[in-house]
């Protein structure tokens, strides 16, 4: 009992005060019984084996496997391989440590990081870090599952129809069936507590005493959660676009309904004060009429656009467009006048809001399975916290409720997902409550983590400041020219937070430029057909 209890400790990387110091006898067998003492130490003493990623790309970015272990509390059982890549510190006398990053998920693959982000940050921040980039346990090079998914399973985010809900009951469960099947043990394995673990594994074999992050949207659940597990080994941390951790996972879901609201109700504003050019209301509420009328009529008979028919619900699914008020009212324009059997203007597209994301390097083309970011995605998700309710009825319930306050997305968010038919976790969700001094970025307008989230995270971060960007738009702040990147900036150089929470407004005329991450942080939703032209939608944090 002694012994599993030691090596459980060890796992949570507090076993080192427990462990006798060495007598100078024993000098000359330290290694051995260093080994001998330290379950992890055949993981946290690995030497990367690094090799250039990419003939093609860039000299200086580095690729390499460790080892992981896949139960911290066994770690003598099953492995793991989690890949790592660096492009090292500009300036050897300035630099600082790593930045370890991650572009968020789950299921988002990251290995490509400092590539991606080469671009975006600063020189100041480049020469003080080797940037390090990772695949989380179980996604693309680590290790990746799969589940064998279809196109219709993948489609998970459907609406609330009475008639219908049986089969997406059904659906829901095979989803957990197939991934079970697929990945037996290993899923209760692949949490967010785990690869927060595996994290300390990467900060230990590369030698560094403490770890400084960079995580977006998922990442900064993964980041706190790190805090949480190792406060005195987290240097400085910059959590983009938060997660409350006191919402995960369901309720993060659900928050997608709460944030559209006032972004519908912010447009139809916009909108009404701007008919002269839209002619959709001379009032938000004419504005909302027309828009729901346009609903109602689809659901009755389904408007052909761009090669699709859409339904009501289509429109509905559409929620993140009515964060950037002029494509919203663009498309509603055009929404409308299809349905009106008007042909389009000549050069009228519908909007295309999420911007392509730069090629990824062709050592990047992973044989990995198809649904890996799915399987990823339910993998953490489900397996991070027992809240998830088990009867279907409670789903229905909740579908039917939110629906009525939430009418753009409440059904959607609160409807029937495979977690209902997961197997448990290994472990119970982490408790966030700390006070590691982070910095957390929020816009103003986030349509997948809103202010409101954000805000729970500064709330569980008590020694965090954050930043957030009055009318900002997007999802992800550092990088995008804002005026959150002088803060951000400062504290990776200097290690200084603000002394208060700070509000900022990005100067008027100023072009930003979008943040690019890997086309894994921020996939299209698979619920509507792809088209040239319809609104970026994402089903990830």
């Amino acid at each position: 009992m002694r012994n599993r209890r030691t090596a459980s400790l060890v796992a949570m990387g507090v076993a080192a005060a427990l462990l006798p110091a060495l007598t100078p006898a024993a000098s000359a067998a330290a290694p051995q019984l260093r080994l001998a003492a330290d379950p992890l130490a055949q993981y946290t003493q690995q030497k990367p084996s690094w090799k250039r990623c990419d003939a093609q790309g860039p000299a200086n970015f580095e690729c390499a496997t460790i080892k992981v272990p896949l139960d911290y509390g066994r770690p003598d059982g099953g492995k793991l391989d989690v890949a790592i890549s660096r492009t090292k510190a500009t300036s050897a006398e300035d630099r600082h440590g790593v930045l370890l990053l991650n572009p968020g998920g789950p299921g988002g693959t990251g290995l490509d990081m400092p590539l991606y982000l080469a671009s975006q940050l600063p020189d100041s921040v480049k020469k003080r870090y080797d940037l390090i980039g990772f695949d989380p346990r179980g996604v693309g090079l680590s290790s990746p599952v799969g589940c064998g998914l279809n196109d219709d399973e993948l489609d998970w985010q459907r609406p609330y129809k009475a008639e219908t809900f049986d089969k997406d009951v059904r659906r829901a469960r095979t989803v957990a069936e197939k991934c079970r099947k697929s990945n037996g043990a290993v899923l209760p394995h692949l949490s967010t507590r785990n690869t927060a673990r595996d994290m300390d594994v990467i900060r230990a074999v590369l030698g560094e005493k403490k770890l400084s992050y960079l995580g977006y949207s998922y990442g900064t659940y993964l980041g706190a959660v790190y805090t949480q597990l190792f406060p005195k080994r987290a240097d400085r941390f910059v959590l983009d676009s938060a997660v409350d951790p006191e919402r995960v996972w369901r309720g993060m879901i659900q928050v997608w309904a709460e944030g559209a609201e006032p972004a519908f109700t912010r447009w139809t504003e916009w909108t009404a004060a701007r008919n002269t050019t839209y002619k959709l209301g001379r009032t938000p509420a004419e504005v909302r009429a027309t828009f729901w009328n346009l609903v109602a009529g689809a659901d009755k008979k389904p408007i052909p656009i761009d090669g699709l028919l859409l339904n009501g619900d289509d429109i509905r699914s559409l929620r993140v467009m009515f964060f950037y008020v002029e494509d919203a009212a663009q498309t509603v324009v055009l929404l409308k006048e299809a349905a009106e059997g008007r042909a389009p203007a000549p050069g009228a597209t519908l909007p295309l809001r999420v911007p392509p994301a730069a090629p990824a390097p062709s050592s990047f083309a992973r044989a990995v399975p198809s649904d890996n970011g799915d399987a990823g995605f339910w993998s953490v998700v489900c397996a991070d916290t027992r809240a998830w309710p088990r009867d279907p009825e409670q789903y229905r319930r909740d579908a039917i409720r939110d629906k009525a306050k939430y009418p753009l997305y409440g059904d959607f968010a609160s409807h029937i997902k495979p977690c209902a038919f997961w197997g448990q976790g290994a472990e119970p969700a982490t408790k966030v409550n700390n006070t590691v001094r982070a910095l957390v970025l929020q816009n103003e307008w986030d349509p997948q983590t809103p202010l409101v989230s954000g805000k729970g995270m500064r709330r569980a971060l008590k020694g965090s400041r954050m930043v957030t960007v009055l009318d900002g738009l997007g999802h992800g702040v550092y990088g995008t020219r804002s005026c959150a990147d002088k803060f951000a900036t400062a504290y990776l150089v200097t290690g200084r937070l603000p002394v208060v929470d700070v509000s900022c407004r990005t100067p008027a005329g100023r072009k930003l430029d979008g943040l690019r991450l890997p086309p894994s942080a921020s996939p299209a939703v698979p619920g509507l057909p792809a088209a040239p032209g319809l609104p970026g939608r994402q089903d990830r944090f």
